[in-house]
């Protein structure tokens, strides 16, 4: 149980974790699955309380397995203490176990500055370039010099720019399912790129001739002016379960030589699938761990 000293809200029976979901807006919400008689829950239980002190920004809940088995049935707890993590109502995290460190840790991960909204200036989204997984990447028609790993960091004097010609494909794979709300592209307005055409969860990284004759999952024409940052939004209903992304650049521009990319971001939110045909009923006996 949460002691005086918390910013913890206990759920009771009557009370909907679908509410406090939706009233928590873009904030992370934490919440402790627990029962009363579980070992490590109560072991975590006081440093459970103490990151709601830390870190007043995030809303911290605890849920009585044995008294709201609803919600836990919904969210499938079938260990204790089991933490989900939440943001604009969509789990994006969870942790089984009383390992307070990577608590803490998952904590920092997820959790929004209000006021500076993750720094993207998209509510409830921020950038996911560090969810990219680099294994499964690749670019077709990158310098030897500027290379496509020099786009997906912030570090001014590195970029990406074409070899040959105009044209690039990048096949960006993630290292889990995600939601991809929108693009930010920072570039030179001559070589900067023109028209972007996305592909997604290509089982391999389309060629030339395939990304040029392919129906895309959505087309862009980028304007000069949207080069400095602009967050360009997509068809968000369309990019609901993204494992992979490819984008071709067919042009820039002005017609340059080549093509450059200071900056590719992207801003969406993970997402954490509940396989309900796993699903066991909470059980246990009282003094029983888990």
């Amino acid at each position: 149980m949460a002691g005086a000293a918390s910013n913890v809200k206990e759920l009771k029976p009557e009370e909907s974790l679908d509410d406090e979901l939706t009233n928590a807006g873009n904030k992370l919400v934490v919440v402790d699955f627990y029962a009363p008689w579980c070992g490590p829950c109560n072991t975590i239980a006081p440093k459970f309380a103490q990151l709601s002190i830390t870190y007043p920004q995030v809303v911290f809940l605890k849920l009585d397995v044995e008294k709201c088995e609803a919600a836990a049935a919904k969210h499938s707890i079938r260990a204790m203490p089991t933490f989900l993590f939440f943001r604009t109502s969509n789990k994006v995290d969870e942790q089984r176990g009383a390992d307070a460190a990577a608590l803490e840790g998952k904590i920092k991960k997820w959790m929004v500055d209000e006021e500076e909204d993750d720094g993207v200036g998209v509510k409830g989204h921020r950038d996911v370039n560090n969810l990219i997984l680099s294994a499964g990447c690749e670019c077709l028609n990158e310098s030897d010099d500027h290379m496509m790993k020099d786009a997906l960091s912030t570090k001014e004097d590195e970029y990406l720019e074409s070899d040959c010609d105009e044209e690039l494909i990048c096949h960006l794979a993630f290292q889990q399912p995600m939601r991809i709300h929108s693009l930010r592209f920072k570039a030179p307005t001559d070589q900067g790129p023109k028209n972007v055409k996305i592909f997604i969860n290509q089982p391999t990284t389309l060629d030339f001739d395939s990304a040029r004759s392919t129906q895309p999952t959505q087309a862009i024409e980028m304007k000069k002016e949207e080069l400095d940052g602009t967050v360009i939004g997509l068809a968000y209903v369309k990019f609901q379960n993204v494992q992979s992304m490819t984008l071709f650049f067919a042009d820039n521009q002005d017609g340059e030589e080549t093509t450059r990319i200071n900056y590719l971001g992207i801003i969406g939110t993970p997402v954490i699938a509940t396989n309900m045909s796993e699903f066991k009923r909470v059980a246990g006996k009282k003094g029983e761990s888990h």
